[in-house]
């Protein structure tokens, strides 16, 4: 899933930021820390100018943040989420700020 990411990962138009909330120990973020290591250099590299922001803190919820135009902020939760659940959220992100 880290190379379908990576190629899939252009960003929309109307996209201005991603922020990924989680915690450094839980284990409710533990797939969250997994996609960062798999699958962050992949979206960084076909996406190279844009802010993909990785924000870590202790004992908060896992959660996707997707900043577009005009303010407007969407968040998904991403609790006890696998790796492969949370490339699945950010693609679903991407896809939908395309649209």
């Amino acid at each position: 899933m880290a190379a379908a990411l990576g190629a899939k990962a252009r960003l929309g138009p109307a996209l201005r930021e991603l922020r990924i909330h989680l915690c450094q120990r839980s284990a409710e973020s533990r797939g969250v820390r997994d996609f960062i290591e798999k699958h962050y250099v992949a979206l960084k590299k076909a996406n190279p100018t844009f802010p993909v922001l990785i924000r870590e803190c202790s004992a908060v919820q896992p959660k996707l943040w997707a900043r577009y135009a005009f303010g407007e902020e969407k968040s998904v939760s991403l609790n006890n989420f696998s790796a492969d659940q949370v490339a699945k959220a950010v693609e679903n992100v991407l896809s939908s700020s395309k649209a």
